[in-house]
């Protein structure tokens, strides 16, 4: 069997490959559907399946992690991934597409539950920022490079479905080299571990500003990907030029993830938090001063993406600092859970205040939000758990 760093190295990989998925199938999906002549709402409505999935399966997770570990979970997650891209290749219906992705958004979940705490449980304090971040990078580049494989559909509509099956597949072979393992019990938390809804309840109580960090990212993410491009085509912007400005979020997040992880490490995650939000406040207000000039908003995603693209695992980080050992299955849960949360609601306020605020630019949507995010943050006293050194 593998060493630890080797299987932290496969860990990363198959998330890696994952967000690689993730990438590919909302661009691919979307365009395919347009062409089949499904009407941009019913377009967007379908691309919520992936975070429906997410939480149809959340509550279910930490009972089957605690008796059977996590390699089987990883196994069984990877598994529901790359059959779900390969069937759709077989038979192109609107309602069938819809329960694949419903059902690879239960995949990643399971996946991504079973390697966030398999990483979070395991490593040490000194360096649980950077390998956390790593993480999130490998993620961050597999959805950058993701959209690319749109192109494929010129050759074959099949193809990028195909491709991306049989990474996952070759991904999900090397868990086989894997030793399993238990998440860890704790004596002093063993009345709280009893019972899930103990379990879930005591996660928030000791950690809910963390969740914020994941909340906020799936907000920004899912507003910036799913309503910036509306706004922007009502102010003049050219449709080509805007699919060339926003994978620069996600792109720019690759190069300050590990730098940003590696900082909270030494000056602890609320700072570096309460310092990325308030640099992703500013940079979006400057956006609304240039959102008319290509070059600007070029700058403004990218800088963007520098500070808050890195929202989800300094979160995680923070989550994995403020509990126990034995409750972060349960509080790497409701990180997913927080992430669909803002995935799900970041549209809807936004495509809100889009039709009820014509007037307005939409980055004050973006700025009140993380406004709020920020004073939560700054207005959380309690001490960590598990490091003193990051209160």
């Amino acid at each position: 069997m593998v060493s630890p760093r080797t299987r932290f190295a496969i860990l990363v990989t198959i998330v890696g490959i994952s967000g690689l998925s993730q990438g590919m199938l909302l661009p691919v999906i979307a365009v395919l559907l347009e062409q089949s002549g499904i009407s941009s709402s019913v377009n967007g409505i379908h691309a919520t399946a992936l975070y429906i999935g997410i939480l149809l399966i959340s509550p279910f997770l930490e009972k089957p992690l605690r008796i059977y570990g996590y390699k089987p979970l990883i196994l069984i997650g990877g598994a529901l991934v790359f059959s779900s891209l390969f069937f759709f290749t077989i038979w192109e219906s609107l309602w069938f597409w819809f329960v694949l992705r419903m059902m690879i958004g239960i995949g990643d979940n399971i996946l991504h539950f079973g390697t966030q705490t398999w990483i979070t449980t395991t490593t040490d304090e000194k360096h649980r920022g950077r390998n956390i971040a790593i993480y999130g990078l490998m993620f961050a580049l597999g959805f950058t490079l993701g959209p690319l494989m749109t192109a494929l559909i010129e050759i074959n509509p099949s193809l990028p479905f195909i491709i991306s099956a049989l990474m996952c597949l070759i991904a999900w072979t090397l868990m086989f080299f894997v030793r399993n393992e238990f998440p860890i019990q704790e004596d002093e938390m063993q009345v709280t571990s009893t019972r899930s809804i103990g379990r879930f309840i005591g996660t928030i109580k000791y950690a809910w500003v963390a969740f914020l960090a994941p909340f906020a990212y799936g907000f920004l993410e899912a507003s910036l990907h799913g309503n910036f491009p509306v706004y922007a085509m009502r102010i003049g912007h050219d449709v080509s030029m805007i699919s060339f400005i926003i994978p620069c979020f996600a792109a720019a997040s690759i190069i300050s993830q590990i730098p940003l992880g590696m900082l909270s490490d030494k000056i602890g995650r609320k700072k570096v938090l309460s310092m990325v939000l308030s640099g992703g406040i500013a940079i979006f207000l400057i956006a609304v001063a240039v959102e008319h000039s290509i070059i600007g908003l070029f700058t403004v995603f990218a800088l963007s993406g520098l500070l808050v693209g890195s929202l989800f695992s300094l979160g995680m980080s923070y989550m994995t600092d403020l509990l126990p050992k034995s409750l972060l299955p349960a509080g790497n849960i409701l990180c997913g859970v927080a992430f669909s949360l803002g995935s799900i609601s970041g549209p809807a306020l936004s495509g809100l205040y889009i039709e009820y605020f014509p007037g307005y630019s939409f980055f004050y949507v973006i700025v009140g939000f993380l406004l709020v995010v920020l004073i939560m943050i700054l207005i959380y006293s309690k001490d960590p758990v598990n490091s003193k050194r990051h209160a």
